[in-house]
């Protein structure tokens, strides 16, 4: 099974895999090339919201992934769009689209990965194959697991923080110090920074020990939308 983790960054998207046979990375800077990418690979792990709700502005997940990751890392977790307020052409109208239903504007923080909701949104309900190999996961909530289940009191955008993060990454795949030091090398820092580095390898690190250990999700039971997307965070 080929595995494939996929992080947001300046330039579109960075794709790490860390499979012996398939390892590789590759910076993914349209729509269309991400699609690729979903279709190469058969399990995918990526950092965005996958599935929405209609009516209420937290999603349960999201709640539960906030009670894991303590109160250091709370802004972490963005709300994503109610599903009436995602295709809203600006965001006066989804904000006010959102305020009418939940009593809440959009925060501009869940309003700038919009775009990348809104793109794997689209890629998922016109190919209902896809829905069984992309998965929402979460960085975070993926470091707390390689450090035994606790926080990192260091942020990753301090460089302590970035250097505990990318050490537990190194401990666990041979792949990862060459993949760090060679995407800082050809891509600018405008283009791919280097939290988006370690996050996407912590997807790829996930996504490949999922074909071998049992996939876990927050909540344990997740709902699904109105479109039958399911609302859960993935991790092993």
């Amino acid at each position: 099974m080929k595995t494939l983790g996929v992080d947001g960054c300046r330039a579109g998207w960075i794709a790490i895999s860390l499979d012996d046979e398939d390892a590789g990375y590759w910076l993914l800077e349209s729509d269309q090339e991400l699609k690729e990418y979903f279709e190469k690979f058969d399990r995918i792990f990526i950092d965005v919201p996958i599935g929405l709700t209609e009516e209420e502005y937290v999603r349960e997940c999201d709640d539960e992934l906030r009670d894991v990751l303590g109160p250091g890392y709370q802004t972490s977790v963005f709300n994503p769009p109610i599903r009436p307020a995602l295709y809203a052409p600006t965001y006066a109208e989804a904000s006010m689209t959102s305020y009418e239903i939940t009593g809440k504007k959009i925060s501009t923080q869940a309003w700038n990965i919009t775009p990348n909701i809104k793109t794997v949104d689209q890629f998922l309900q016109n190919n209902e194959e896809l829905q069984g190999k992309v998965f929402e996961s979460h960085p975070e909530l993926l470091f707390r697991i390689l450090n035994g289940n606790n926080s990192i009191l260091q942020k990753k955008a301090t460089k302590k923080g970035l250097r505990h993060r990318l050490k537990l990454l190194k401990d666990r795949s041979k792949y990862a110090d060459d993949f760090f030091r060679d995407i800082k090398e050809e891509y600018r820092r405008n283009q791919v920074d280097e939290d988006d580095i370690v996050d996407a390898m912590s997807l790829a690190w996930f996504a490949l020990q999922s074909t071998e250990k049992e996939m876990k999700t927050l909540p344990e039971d997740p709902p699904t939308d109105s479109t039958g997307l399911p609302m859960a965070i993935h991790y092993v």
